[in-house]
């Protein structure tokens, strides 16, 4: 954030005052025993002067002592004399009874205020509160605050402060209050609302909110056009959203602007931003980035394990660790315990850190690896022995016992300064005998297991590690001249070794002993996941070898949940999702994975969410491949967890659709899902399990289970509709086509073909839409598939409204309607009546296509059906715009809007706002019409397709054209002709003509 324009407000402003300080400038009235001002005050200028007690609005007066009230409040509590009033309230031509009058107002407030609060003062008045009674205070407070945070690196703490200093503004400041000081401070608040402003959209560049600010500062440079800085931040926003041109187009409406209003040349930053865009400069590209943190030094060892030459990364574990263990020169002992899966690293960090904080330890350091994976882990009172006889201790005194060696230990170290290394251990009980028991001394505990029952101690759970630290490590290993010319390969190797440490070793130093391979080579025999693992062995060191030893000691019911939770294809998966699998009540299940991931073999992703390293993965799979008898059961657990999905995601199919019958056409589940009462938990439910329950459907592809697969892509068809998982969605949709087609099932390949057609209608590929539907529609036809046979008709006809078809498009939602309403499907026949609605708009019969609208909504509203409703205000709203109802047009619009955004229908919020744009331009509104296109671009980003984000910079272009900012609007068309083109649409000719007007004339 640039300090030069943080968020202060103009005026210097003293600390308020209470009358305790009123000696300093007068006795205030009623001394020495004026009451104290109570603290359930409060008051606001930062809209209408309002004052209210314990949330209730207090009686402020007329407009002149509302101004008293104002000019009072803004002095921060210093006295104001009456001539100073008299001229802020009336100014140089005051009433002949001003004092009086002034006096009256003092008195009236006085009854209406707390005691002590207003009070005379040398021949004036003053009002005393606490710091935080006015809002203006209260919004200063905020402001210095988030300067702070923002200093110290604390960006979205440092936004949100700002943002809540901003939302204390209520309309005008001073609304309604008359006066020279009250028009003055007016434009001094106002002047600092918009440095607000500017330093919160400041914010929003720096933290990566390029694309959201363009909407904002597009309306803000149309109300402030000579706003220099709003101007800057705009171009800075285009720019890093990828509009250069329209950045470049800002700057030359400015220089036009200024030159004619002020007949000055914009100012220094200005032009000097212009060249760093036109110089494409990279640092302009992206916010300012965080300082790498320094390496932490290495020390020799003593009697701790040589630490290895090539120890890449892990700084911030360094620095924690490092600054837990420094703590022991302290009054107490330091106590870290470090857990993760196998071969991720934790003793390499550990005997790292243990070196780099042997100076903090000059007694001396400790090791002892506890054996703890293994079938025989080191018995305390063997390690007691060592550990005695290496501080000194002869073997006489060194007692039998675990008790007594245990206390000779903790007195052999009293008064020393030592670190004990505790490697692989098994749990806590193995290793609370080998703790030290006095300050200065420290014990670093390496575990598969968390140590969350070794009381005081530090807990660090470790990770694999980043790409950039894994591509490090490879790097050292094998070499920087063969890495750097398959850098790319590498990338893919230690993306295969799942950036787990072990893994990149053992792949490393397999290619480094090998110079005739090429990374590639290497890269293409860890592809095949079947033989990864075996792949990723090296002498004595074994990926696979690792993990065994944590699988061997699990318990019969902790194995089977190993294997069969392994099966599923998804990043993670749910508590619910997993018991399904398992066959397990809930609790039963959550028992088992928690003992997962206490071995580390299974990481608890967030609360009630769980996940497999990739290694890990494939292990888990292919002890299922060997361990699970019979066979089947791999099976029978996939298919209960595709039940599952569907069994849910056709509850919350039917909660978002009230009446509609497509839950009553899929495939009956035989294992239960959730179910959900509130609508947005069920939304909820379906947008966070979308990366999972897509992944299920592809893995659904089989003969047993591809018609419920397919179902469940019907029932969750909200996730290919919002946008953020369209293309995992066609993605599965593909594949269960494909597998249908191949295995003969015309029944499944008809839905999934819908399936398909429902994608590439929401992403503009209108061809590939009607070809897909009239596939499906054949072969509904020959299995009998009513559902299949509408909704490719329901299709067809919205394909036609955007291909200008309009009497197919009549003839296709005819028949529709007729097959929806044999149904008894009443929503989907008011979606067909909405869309019917849209032909006959595009057809001119007005006065119809209105009337089928509120048939649709009818229908909608009486099956209480907001979701869907809100479609059918979307097409009202069209109808009522093209019909010169401008503002029944913009209610139905906004309602709609409202729904979609609860739903989180990214396209249709953005196509809802377009459609209001166009409204604005109908109303001869261009600055509003301009806002709204720019949050429909925003919104649209990445959704909709390329042939939709052309039709709104289309309406942009002409909506900057309204507001004097030509040159961008030239930009726009130009991208929306060069879109119009590529794709063959026939709207290139209008937005040609936008371009070239005399040459079409």
């Amino acid at each position: 954030m640039d300090r030069e324009n943080g968020p202060r407000v103009p005026e210097q402003r003293a600390p308020r005052t209470g009358p305790e300080d009123a000696e300093r400038g007068g006795v205030p009235e009623g001394a020495p025993g004026a009451p104290e001002p109570v603290s359930d005050l409060g008051f606001a200028v930062l809209g209408p002067v309002r004052a209210w007690r314990d949330g209730e609005q207090l009686p402020s007066g007329s407009p002149q002592q509302r101004a008293l009230l104002a000019a009072l409040l803004l002095r921060d509590g210093r006295t104001a004399t009456a001539g100073e009033l008299i001229d802020g309230i009336w100014g140089e031509e005051p009433p002949s009874q001003a004092l009086a009058a002034l006096r009256t107002y003092a008195s009236r407030l006085r009854k209406v205020l707390d005691p002590g609060v207003l009070v005379s003062d040398a021949g004036g008045y003053a009002i005393r509160t606490h710091r935080g009674a006015l809002d203006l205070d209260v919004a200063q407070d905020l402001a210095a605050e988030a300067e702070k945070l923002w200093a110290s690196g604390e960006r979205s703490e440092a936004r949100a402060l700002i943002n809540k200093s901003l939302g204390l503004w209520d309309g005008e400041v001073l609304a309604s209050v008359p006066g020279p000081y009250a028009e003055n401070q007016r434009a001094r608040l106002e002047e600092w609302r918009l440095t607000l402003l500017e330093t919160r959209l400041d914010m929003d560049l720096e933290i990566g909110n390029h694309a959201e600010a363009v909407s904002e500062l597009t309306a803000l440079t149309a109300a402030h056009p000579l706003r220099e800085r709003l101007r800057e931040l705009l171009m800075l926003a285009l720019y890093r959203s990828g509009r250069q041109a329209e950045a470049l187009a800002v700057y030359a409406d400015t220089r036009r602007l200024l030159a004619d209003e002020l007949g000055v040349d914009p100012c220094p930053e200005l032009s000097r931003l212009q060249q760093r865009i036109l110089q494409a400069d990279s640092e302009l590209a992206r916010p300012v980035e965080e300082s790498a943190p320094a390496p932490a030094t290495v020390s020799r060892p003593a009697q701790l394990p040589a630490t290895v030459a090539d120890f890449t990364g892990r700084a911030a574990f360094v620095r924690e660790l490092g600054d837990q263990l420094a703590t022991a020169e302290g009054s107490v002992m330091a106590v870290s315990a470090l857990a993760g899966i196998g071969g991720v690293g934790k003793t390499t960090l550990a005997v790292h850190v243990a070196h780099a904080a042997r100076p903090h330890f000059p007694d001396g350091q400790l090791y002892v690896d506890l054996q703890g994976a293994g079938a025989r882990a080191a018995a305390p009172e063997t390690v007691l022995g060592a550990f005695l006889r290496a501080l000194g201790a002869p073997d006489s005194a060194i007692p039998d016992s675990l008790d007594e060696r245990a206390a000779l230990y903790r007195s052999t170290l009293d008064g020393r300064r030592v670190l004990v290394l505790l490697d692989n251990a098994r749990d806590a009980a193995q290793i609370r005998p080998l703790l030290p028991g006095t300050a200065g001394c420290a014990a670093l505990v390496t575990s598969r297991i968390r140590m969350v029952d070794l009381a005081g101690a530090h807990l660090v759970d470790l990770d694999v590690m980043s790409p950039e630290e894994a591509l490090q490590l490879f790097t050292k290993i094998v070499g920087e001249e063969r890495v750097s010319a398959e850098r790319e390969a590498a990338l893919d190797v230690v993306a295969a070794c799942g950036f787990l440490p072990l893994a990149i070793r053992i792949a490393a130093s397999r290619l480094a002993a090998r110079r005739t391979w090429t990374v590639s080579v290497l890269a293409a025999k860890l592809a095949d996941e079947r033989r990864r693992l075996d792949e990723l062995q090296a002498g004595d060191l074994a990926v696979k070898a690792t993990f065994e030893l944590g699988y061997g000691q699990l318990e019969p019911a902790q194995a089977r949940a190993f294997r069969l939770l392994g099966l599923a294809d998804g990043p993670d998966i749910s508590l619910s999702a997993a018991a399904a699998v398992l066959d397990l009540p809930p609790h039963d299940a959550e028992d088992l994975l928690e003992a997962l991931v206490d071995t580390s073999l299974l990481e608890s992703a967030a609360p009630g969410r769980y996940r497999y390293h990739d290694l890990v993965r494939l292990y888990a799979r292919a002890c299922a491949e060997r361990d699970e008898q019979p066979p089947s059961e791999r099976e029978a657990a996939l298919s209960r967890l595709l039940d599952f999905y569907l069994s849910t995601a056709a509850g919350v199919y039917a909660i978002e659709r009230p009446g509609d019958r497509l839950v009553d056409h899929l495939e009956p589940p035989s294992y239960e899902g959730l179910t959900f009462t509130d609508r947005h938990e069920a939304q909820d439910w379906l947008y966070r399990e979308a990366n999972c329950l897509l992944a299920c459907v592809r893995q659904s592809a089989g003969a047993a289970t591809l018609r419920r697969a397919v179902d469940l892509l019907w029932a969750s068809i909200d996730i290919g509709e919002s946008g953020a998982n369209s293309k995992q969605y066609e993605s599965a949709a593909a594949a269960l086509r494909e597998a249908a087609h191949e295995t003969g099932d015309e029944h499944a390949e008809a839905r999934a073909l819908m399936a398909l057609s429902n994608v590439h209608a929401h992403t503009g590929r209108f061809d590939d839409a009607d070809r897909d539907a009239e596939l499906a529609a054949g072969l509904a036809d020959r299995t009998e598939d009513a559902l299949t046979l509408a909704w490719a008709a329901n299709s067809r006809g919205i394909v036609a409204i955007y291909q200008s078809r309009h009497a197919d498009g009549e003839v296709h939602l005819t028949h529709a309607i007729d097959w929806f309403r044999a149904d008894g499907n009443r929503p989907s026949e008011a979606s067909a009546l909405c869309n019917l609605s849209r032909i006959h708009l595009a057809m001119g019969r007005l006065t119809s296509a209105v009337s089928l609208a509120e048939r649709g909504i009818a229908i909608y509203d009486s099956t209480g059906n907001s979701f869907r409703g809100a479609n059918g205000r979307y097409a009202l709203g069209m109808a009522l715009t093209e019909s010169g109802q401008h503002a029944q047009g913009a209610e139905a619009l906004r309602e709609a809007l409202a729904v979609f955004r609860d739903s989180r229908q990214r396209l249709w919020e953005g196509m809802t706002l377009y459609r209001l744009a166009e409204l604005e331009l109908s109303a001869r509104r261009p600055a509003q019409a301009a806002a709204l296109a720019e949050q429909a671009l925003a919104v649209l980003n990445g959704v909709g397709g390329d042939w939709r984000r052309a039709n709104v910079l289309t309406v942009l272009g002409r909506a900057l054209q309204g507001i004097g900012q030509t040159g961008r609007s030239r930009v726009c068309w130009s991208d929306a002709l060069a879109t119009y083109d590529d794709l063959g649409s026939p709207e290139a000719d209008h937005v040609r003509a936008l371009l070239h007007p005399a040459a079409v004339a």
